[in-house]
This record gives structure tokens, C-alpha cells and sequence, in this order.
């Protein structure tokens, strides 16, 4: 009997018990079996309203995917909030699709009508108004690359009535932030921590993985515009977001950040809480490589951002995972060797060790690194591009792999614009100048 489904016979229920709400912020209760398990979120001054309630059960539901998947009981039971037929099925489409990742990398082969079920004590769904007759500005989630970086400057003119949203506080966002010109009383900083009981239930050998974090971002985004005041939460997600990671398969390490959730959130939102504060990526017509191109023009942040999950806990780049050397090949697209070495502490095209990863970014035929990196057309854009800004030089051995092999001649994708996107008119002619 495989993990998943021995697991699933001996923990059959999964319960959202309850949250609980005071001046420091929340917490939720989630059972299954004889197993607890109680994350904290620090979030002071929030006001205790209905609407506020109601987002952070909200909270609640995308929190309890994360301790559901190490034992995947097929029921769940929601004893708290309210929801009805059509929620209960939203809440199941993202948690399939975000957990696609962590099925596959799991061996577990299930299906949408099968992997849970929800039911829920309660279907009388409130419905709320805002209390605001104006919202200006936006709330910004920062998480310390360079995508986030170009949103905060394309919305530098709103920098007054705007927001940054940083979850768990450290160096890096809070250098970016500050860098970008947003003071500490315009820093959104609550802190989320997992409960231990679930490290614990991981180290005995339960299922671990990937869950859809980016869809923390969206609600607890959200609950921050709401009781900010600001009209907007403006993402930072792009075009290549919607690219899978395997082959012939729907499995995308960024489902919570593909256009795909960003429709599902805005209707969710305009339906069950408030339409304004409006969600959406002021990024998303662009690719990676024009997002570069614009991140290039502001080197006060070379020394302060980081994108490196592996090395995110010391705010540093850790120079061997897949996401380092992908952010390196894309800058390697536009800044000279000096530069890059400034930044990432070593040359990444010059470690041999790194070719598995380097393969994988570049030929369509592997999987590509779970990890939010862009298309082999974006990667192999910029590998021409490195090369071409090195014509006359000797170059290190991962540029000179690609060189040599039968890559695909990179396309122009210089004027690529994804019209599939939810910017407001006001701020598209940001985008296209």
C-alpha cells in the first residue's frame, strides 16, 4: 500500500475547527485524527468587522491545504465560516490545481472528484459592502526579486497613497521597500508562522510538497487593501507564469500565479467579499525578458534584492539552485561579468555542476525546475543575448554549452504583449510606453 492512500485510510476527516480573531492578529484550529494543528498569524490593529472575519476564515481555507496534504484525508469539514456549492467547488479547483506539483512529485495519481471532498456546517454566505466611500492608491506584495522591483517603480507616482506588503519581514523586502522610497508607516509587515506540529508530522514520514502560498498572498493581500483603504493589489506576476513545468501536462509550480487564478480570485472576491479593492499583476502582458530589461535601468537595488528560495532565510543567493541560475542567465542577457559577479559572489555560467540545471531551463524536452522561472524561449533570449555581448571573449562552459548545442535560434519576442490581463485602462500606458 503506497504512502497516500495508506494515509488517507487511516486519517479519513480533516477539520477546520475554528479561527480566532483579537488585537494581534489570528489563528486557526485544523484537526485530523489525534493530530493538531494551530498556525499564527501577527497582524495588530486589524478591525474586527464582519467583512474582516469573513477574510480570514477566508485565510484559513487557503492555510489548511498546507496541513491537509501530509496525510490527504478525502474529507473535509469545515466547522466554522459558511460556505456554499459554488465556494466549496472554487476551493476545490484551487487546491487541485494548485497542488498539482505535489501530487506529481509524490507519485499520486488521483482525480478532482475523488482527491476531497468538502462539506461545510453552515451555507448562508454573508454578503458585505464597503464601508469606504473612496480607495486610492495600491497594496504592493513585495518578495525581494526584480519582478516586484519593476512594479514598485512603474507605480512609483503612487507612492504616496500606496502600500508595500511584505509577509514575514526580512532584510531583503524590507531593502526593497525602503530603496523604492516607502517609509516603515507605509510597510504592511504581519507575520505568518507554521505550527511545529507539522514539521514533526513531515519528519515521521508523512507527505510533504509544494502547496499554492501564492494564494496566501492574494487573500491576506487582500484583507490588507480592505482595511488600508487602497484600490488596488498590484501583483507581480507575468506572462510565462502559465507555462507548466512537465511536458503533456497541466502540473505548474505557479498555478496561484497564473492568469488563470488571477480570473478565479477577482470573481471570487467581487462575488463573495468586496470587487474594489481590484487584484490583478500589473506585469502580466510582459515577459520575463522585457520585465529584465526594465529592472536593469534601476541598479540601486543590485545590492539589495534576492530571489533565491534556498538561501532566503539568510537573505543571500545561494549560487546552486535553479532559480539563482536563472535569475543569472536573464541578467546575463544585459549586464557585463563584473556586475554579475557583484551580485551573485561568483560566475554561475562558469560552474560545470550547475548543467542539469542549466539543460533543464533551455531544452523543451526536460522537465522544467519547480521553481518560478520563466519559458526556454525567455531563457534562450537571453543566453543569444549573453553570448552576443561577449562576442570576442572566451566563454565560461554553461555559455559555451549553449552555444554549441542545437538550441532553438531564439525568436523575437521583443514586442510579445499578453493581452489576456486585468490592468486597469489607467495603468496600461505604463506598460506599453
Amino acid at each position: 500500500m503506497d504512502k497516500f492512500t495508506e494515509l488517507r485510510a487511516k486519517y479519513d476527516t480533516f477539520v477546520y475547527e475554528s479561527f480566532s480573531f483579537d488585537s494581534e492578529g489570528f489563528s486557526f484550529l485544523f484537526r485530523t485524527g489525534e493530530y493538531e494543528f494551530r498556525p499564527v498569524w501577527k497582524w495588530r490593529g486589524l478591525p474586527d468587522t464582519p467583512l474582516t472575519r469573513y477574510i480570514v476564515f477566508s485565510i484559513g481555507m487557503v492555510e489548511l491545504v498546507s496541513y491537509w496534504k501530509c496525510a490527504c484525508p478525502p474529507r473535509v469539514l469545515v466547522k466554522c465560516g459558511a460556505l456554499n456549492e459554488e465556494q466549496i467547488r472554487w476551493w476545490k479547483k484551487l487546491y487541485f490545481g494548485g497542488l498539482g506539483e505535489f501530487f506529481y512529485r509524490n507519485g499520486i495519481t488521483t482525480d478532482f472528484d475523488s482527491f476531497m471532498s468538502i462539506e461545510c456546517d453552515n451555507s448562508d454566505v454573508p454578503r458585505f459592502t464597503d464601508i469606504r466611500s473612496e480607495r486610492s492608491g495600491a497594496v504592493i506584495p513585495v518578495g525581494g526579486g526584480k519582478d516586484s522591483i519593476v512594479t514598485l517603480e512603474l507605480l512609483s507616482g503612487m507612492r504616496d497613497s500606496s502600500y508595500c506588503f511584505l509577509i514575514n519581514p526580512r532584510e531583503t523586502t524590507l531593502g526593497c521597500a525602503h530603496t523604492a522610497g516607502f517609509p516603515d508607516e507605509r510597510i504592511i509587515a504581519p507575520r505568518r508562522s507554521i505550527d511545529p506540529e507539522l514539521l514533526r508530522r513531515n519528519a515521521d514520514g508523512w507527505l510533504n510538497g509544494h502547496t499554492p502560498f501564492s494564494a496566501i498572498v492574494a487573500f491576506s493581500a487582500y484583507l490588507a487593501a480592505v482595511v488600508s483603504g487602497a484600490r488596488y493589489i498590484a501583483l507581480s506576476n507575468e506572462s510565462s507564469a502559465n507555462e507548466g513545468n512537465v511536458s503533456g501536462s497541466d502540473v505548474n509550480h505557479q498555478y496561484s500565479k497564473s492568469t488563470a487564478f488571477e480570473r478565479d480570485f477577482r470573481e471570487y472576491c467581487a462575488k463573495w467579499l468586496i470587487a474594489v479593492p481590484e487584484y490583478f499583476s500589473l506585469l502580466r502582458p510582459w515577459t520575463e525578458w522585457r520585465i529584465t530589461g526594465e529592472f536593469v535601468k534601476h541598479p540601486k537595488y543590485f545590492p539589495v534584492f534576492k530571489s533565491c528560495n534556498l538561501g532566503s532565510k539568510n537573505d543571500a543567493w545561494c549560487g546552486k539552485c535553479a532559480k539563482c541560475l536563472y535569475v543569472y542567465i536573464m541578467l546575463a542577457g544585459y549586464l557585463d561579468d563584473e556586475t554579475l559577479h557583484g551580485i551573485f559572489g561568483k560566475d554561475m555560467l562558469a560552474d560545470g555542476t550547475l548543467t542539469d540545471m542549466f539543460d533543464a531551463l533551455m531544452f523543451p524536452d526536460l522537465d522544467k525546475p519547480f521553481e518560478c522561472v520563466g519559458t526556454r524561449e525567455e531563457v534562450n533570449t537571453a543566453l543569444a543575448a549573453a553570448v552576443k555581448l561577449r562576442e570576442g571573449r572566451k566563454l565560461p562552459v554553461l555559455l559555451e554549452r549553449y552555444a554549441q548545442s542545437e538550441h532553438a535560434a531564439p525568436s523575437d519576442i521583443s514586442g510579445y504583449f499578453d493581452n489576456d490581463n486585468f490592468v486597469p485602462d489607467e495603468l496600461l500606458g505604463l506598460l506599453k510606453c
